[in-house]
Formats: structure tokens, C-alpha cells, sequence
């Protein structure tokens, strides 16, 4: 268990961060690591809250996927941003990118497919912006 006074402090802050969201473990390591906590008592904190099931980077990661998606960010897009949180292992398969790059591309330029290449050209890096890829942006143009 936590002993020494900067362990605990590491364990309370660590705590406080992990009651507003989740957190992974990269994310709270240099979070704490800004705060200048020693890295052994840093360590043993995130073992300790792992241990507890009070940090899980699968809650984490599901929880990150889903605010993604629901702001219509495409899977290349969530991708990069969960491997810059330390994330390698994730499933995005349950969500369809197909219907969100359409409803996105919908939402932002209306229904009609535009006849111009320049317009076009203009809504697909729109989306290629948001993190979809070649063939879910080729999609949406045909579903409308």
C-alpha cells in the first residue's frame, strides 16, 4: 500500500485525475511526472490503481473511441490519437464509419453530391481532415 508523505500525495493526485475521466496509464504518468513526483512512487501508484481496477486502459480506450466517434472523428484519426496515449490494443469494429463519414459530409455540405471536381475535391479533404479514410469518404459520395 501507499507509506511515504510523496506517495500519498502521487495517490491522491492520481485519484483526483481519474474522478473527472478516465485516464491512461501514459497519460497519468506524465501527468504526475509534470507534477515532479518521483518516477518509483509514480510507478507504484499506477500498479496500485491498476491493481484496484481504479485505472484500466480498456475502460479508458472504449470510453476515448466513443466521445471520438461521437464527434465524428473518422478511424484513422482515433487511431493516432490513442497510440500518442499509450494505446496499442483497441477494436473499433462496432462502429460504422461509413454512415458517420456520410452524416458528417451531410451535416456540413448538404445532400447533393456536388458535379464540380473542385467542390468535390474540397469535401473529401474535409473529411480526409476528420480521419476517414480513401474508402469511407468514396462512400459517402455514393450513398447520397
Amino acid at each position: 500500500m501507499v507509506t511515504s508523505k510523496p506517495r500519498e500525495k502521487c495517490y491522491a493526485s492520481a485519484m483526483r485525475m481519474l474522478v473527472r475521466r478516465e485516464h491512461s496509464t501514459l497519460e497519468l504518468t506524465n501527468k504526475l511526472t509534470a507534477k515532479e513526483f518521483d518516477q518509483d512512487d509514480i510507478d507504484s501508484v499506477i500498479s496500485s490503481l491498476i491493481q484496484k481496477n481504479y485505472q484500466s486502459n480498456e475502460r479508458f480506450a472504449a470510453e476515448f473511441i466513443q466521445m471520438r466517434f461521437n464527434q465524428g472523428k473518422g478511424p484513422i484519426k482515433i487511431s493516432l490519437d490513442l497510440k500518442q496515449r499509450g494505446i496499442d490494443q483497441f477494436d473499433l469494429s462496432e462502429f460504422d464509419f461509413y454512415a458517420l463519414a456520410y452524416k458528417i459530409r451531410q451535416q456540413k455540405f448538404g445532400q447533393v453530391v456536388p458535379s464540380d471536381f473542385k467542390e468535390k475535391a474540397k469535401q473529401q479533404r474535409f473529411l480526409q481532415s476528420r480521419g476517414f479514410s480513401f474508402e469511407h469518404i468514396s462512400q459517402s459520395f455514393k450513398t447520397a
